[in-house]
Parts: C-alpha cells; structure tokens; sequence
C-alpha cells in the first residue's frame, strides 16, 4: 500500500524565509532577484512560478526532483545564511508560499511565490545602504547589485531603493537594515527615504565635481601632436 502524504489547505499563504541577489535587466527596464544556490542560474521577478532548473516537463515541485522555489520556516535561520563569505552581499527576503508545496521540517519547496519584503545588508565599508548598486557580477542579461551607502556609489549603476522597488513592483517593499522603507502603494516617500535620496544625488554630484575638477588641472588635456 502507497502511503499519500497529509494535505494541507491553509486559509492563508505560509510565509516562508530566503536570501538572495537584488538583479537588474540589461536595459534597465526589470528588476528581479537571483538565488544563492540551486536556481541561481534562473532569476525570477517579485511574483513568479518555478520552473524546472534541469529543463524537465513536469510541474514543480516534483516529489522526484529538486525543483521549485525554496525558502525556510525561520527567520533567523534565513540571517544565519548570510554569515557566509560568499552570501554577505545577499538580500533577505520574506516570501507568501502559493500554489502547491511540500513541507519539510525547515521549510518549504513550493511551485509560487510573492515576494513581500527586501532587507539589504550594510555596504561593504559598514555604512547602511540607500542604493543598489552594481556588484560586479551577473547572470546572462541580468547585473547583480548589491547595497551601498552613498560615499560608495560613486560611478557605478545604482538605483535606490524605492527606485529598485517602484521597478520591481506587485507592492514589493525594500528597506536597508536599519529599518528605512518604501512604500510603493501611495508613492510617496518617508523622510529616511528622502534623506537616502539626497544623500545618493549628492555622492554622485562630489564624484562628477571631482572628475571635472582632474580634467581641469594642467596637463590632463589631450596633448597637441607635432
């Protein structure tokens, strides 16, 4: 006899617990996530369904598969993740488990998921973040980026965080460690918000006055040929 695991009809979507790297598209025009380990290679958006990474037919998640998105039950167990060398750029994330799932004693592996809450980490020189900016790394056609507070920016491709959050949409909410968050429903903005942009317009107004001001010195022009 085949023993039939329980069902379960809960009345709400489970909320479950991830981490993983804010992305945005080549042309700028999406912004998504990509995982830290087995469906790394397939960025999804803040509402999407799972798909096969191994290219099978079949529906995930697949009791004879791996496949399906993952997260887990604790919230702390999801920052413990982030620990890790090769993790600390990551996001935490707070997910609504839809469709069908199979439940573990960690977590879930499931066919949907909404994306509710972005949680990025400090910058690398421990200030808190108020941008996304370019990690150095990617995904075919995707850029990873990473949090960086405003002396960090400088030249590279950032965009704050309610500018990351209005691009990802379906009500998605990122706010950096210290608390600071969007609010994508109204459109407007919170003062940490504000701050965060001024501070972000700023950092890149220093690095422009810098870069006019090193192509104004004696001798940084092009030289005449004789």
């Amino acid at each position: 006899m085949r023993m039939r695991l329980p069902e379960e009809r809960p009345t709400e979507p489970p909320t479950g617990y991830k981490i993983a790297h804010p992305v945005l598209s080549q042309d700028g025009a999406r912004a998504g996530f990509t995982g830290v380990s087995l469906g790394g290679a397939l960025p999804y958006g803040v509402l999407d369904e799972a798909r096969c990474v191994y290219g099978r037919r079949h529906r995930a998640p697949h009791r004879r598969c791996d496949c399906g998105f993952h997260c887990v039950h604790d919230r702390a167990e999801a920052e413990g993740l982030l620990c890790t060398g090769e993790h600390r750029a990551a996001a935490l994330l707070e997910v609504s488990v839809l469709g069908a799932y199979i439940r573990f004693e960690r977590g879930f592996r499931y066919a949907r998921q909404r994306v509710r809450t972005a949680t990025v980490g400090p910058c690398v020189c421990g200030g808190t973040a108020v941008a996304l900016a370019d990690a150095g790394w990617g995904r075919p056609g995707w850029r990873a980026l990473a949090g960086a507070c405003a002396g960090c920016v400088r030249g590279r491709t950032s965009m704050s965080l309610a500018s990351f959050a209005r691009l990802a949409g379906e009500g998605l909410r990122v706010r950096a460690a210290q608390g600071t968050t969007t609010t994508p429903e109204t459109g407007e903005l919170s003062v940490p918000e504000l701050v965060a942009e001024a501070a972000l317009l700023q950092a890149r107004l220093d690095w422009f006055q810098s870069q006019l001001a090193r192509l104004g010195e004696p001798g940084a022009g092009p030289r005449e040929q004789g």
